[in-house]
């Protein structure tokens, strides 16, 4: 339990929540300033290891859940219950249960995107954002799966759109060896494989994990996406058009929380596509008025490779607002 001082050991345990059982990570102690952690494709709680810890030490209360269809929290069969507000609904449920009117929110990759609906559906729960890596678009005037088909079948989410294919795909490697390819990418346009290849097949595996994850945690995080399975977390690229049509009573909306964006300046999602150029703009802050953003040395696992420089950034921000 939480000593006075230090971090603390994590305890683990489940909620039911919004119609599922959702397996929640907490370090801390429970009198403390409550930090939400959510995390990415394809993560666990347990990315937020090193975050939780500095949170803990630091007085605050650290929960990072698996989100639905990861790790130990129930994964719904169908495609359709993996929406936005299913998963926002989800993140407020749980702190309904904890009986938390508000928390701090931190997110990354995938997970930021359930911050920024979040903040969207929501703010009257969100005391402050900590975002990593994705930053915040406006609502797109065309379904979003217009802009991406033009890249071609070979981009990796029109891969993930078809049920089962890329199940299938993955299905030829362990799934040790299916974290390792995405972990590990660093090339400039990794996302698009060549045509009649998939993204899979494309990516490449070293013999050894990146130097931020270590043989005992990448095996831990493989056995609980062995047994799992891919369905759950694919699922949530499979609700992009849903979710565009869902939020068109949020078009135009703005990002009203205040925000402190974190990106890895070698990170593909900052170097590609014009984001890089977005996120220096005065469209992001146009967008999210209340905005300081952070580019630091970095790829895109970014709170697990520069944990003390994600640490230092995420708690000097947090701490202005729990004096």
């Amino acid at each position: 339990m939480y000593a006075g001082g230090g971090a603390g050991e994590v305890r683990h345990w489940n909620a039911a929540v919004n119609g599922i059982t959702l397996h929640v990570a907490e370090q801390g102690p429970p009198s403390g300033p409550a930090v939400l952690l959510l995390h990415g494709f394809p993560e666990l709680w347990s990315s937020w290891r090193h975050q939780m810890a500095a949170l803990a030490s630091r007085g605050f209360r650290a929960l990072a859940p698996d989100l639905r269809g990861y790790g130990d929290s129930e994964a719904p069969a169908d495609a359709a219950a993996y929406t936005m507000l299913h998963i926002v609904g989800d993140v407020v449920a749980l702190l309904d249960h904890l009986r938390l009117p508000k928390a701090f929110v931190v997110g990354h990759d995938l997970g930021v995107q359930v911050v920024w609906h979040l903040c969207l559906f929501r703010p009257d729960r969100v005391r402050a954002v900590v975002a990593l890596g994705v930053p915040y678009f406006p609502r797109s005037p065309v379904p979003v799966m217009e802009i991406f088909a033009a890249r071609g079948d070979g981009f990796y989410i029109m891969q993930f759109q078809e049920p089962g294919r890329a199940e299938r795909a993955f299905a030829r490697y362990d799934a040790a060896t299916v974290l390792k390819k995405f972990y590990s990418i660093e090339s400039d346009d990794p996302f698009t494989a060549p045509p009649g290849m998939e993204i899979i097949d494309f990516l490449q595996a070293p013999s050894l994990p990146p130097s931020w994850i270590t043989e005992e945690e990448l095996r831990k995080c493989a056995e609980k996406f062995q047994n799992a399975g891919f369905t759950g977390p694919l699922n949530y690229y499979r609700m992009f058009d849903t979710n565009w049509k869902l939020t068109a009573p949020w078009n135009g909306a703005k990002i009203t929380v205040p925000t402190k964006f974190i990106v890895g300046d070698k990170d593909i999602g900052f170097q590609s596509y014009g984001i890089g150029h977005y996120i220096t703009s005065k469209d992001f802050k146009s967008s999210v008025p209340n905005l300081e953003v952070a580019i630091i040395d970095g790829h895109h696992f970014l709170q697990q490779e520069q944990p003390d420089k994600v640490n230092s950034e995420m708690l000097s921000y947090l701490e202005k607002f729990h004096n």
